[in-house]
């Protein structure tokens, strides 16, 4: 496992700096059950329950060191480390594998977008995109 630095200004505890570890390591954003379940693979699971998996997340949040997003249509809360960026991600409809898009469509007109003409202060946007990977439009 790849030795990580933490932010300052947070109390790091085993189980904050485990959940960063997953986050961390993550390609794309997790849910509360899938920080969960790659926590029992790796730490054994001793110590956690999904309820503190949310608690950690929520003080991650609160800091300012996570994104919480959910995709169209699904209600589960998606978590990602704020890395001073953003990523959008294109999903799949079949297998729901997420695929990072390489650049930000609206990178050139952020954060004042032109058609709003002064009406409206642009502070920050999402991307979805919907579609089939290669695999499974292979499939169809």
């Amino acid at each position: 496992m790849e030795k990580q630095e933490y932010p300052a200004g947070i109390k790091w505890t085993r189980q904050r700096k485990d959940v960063y570890q997953v986050l961390w390591e993550a390609e794309e954003p997790l849910s509360a059950t899938q920080i969960y379940r790659r926590l029992e693979e790796t730490a054994g699971g001793t110590g956690y329950a999904v309820s503190t998996i949310y608690r950690i997340l929520a003080a991650f949040e609160e800091r300012g060191l996570l994104t919480k997003s959910s995709w169209m249509g699904d209600d589960t809360l998606l978590y990602e480390l704020n890395r001073g960026g953003h990523t959008h991600y294109a999903l799949c409809l079949g297998c729901h594998k997420r695929v990072p898009l390489e650049s930000c469509p609206f990178e050139h007109m952020h954060p004042h977008l032109p058609l709003f003409q002064g009406d409206f202060e642009v502070t920050g946007h999402k991307l979805e995109l919907y579609g089939y990977c290669k695999e499974c439009r292979i499939k169809k």
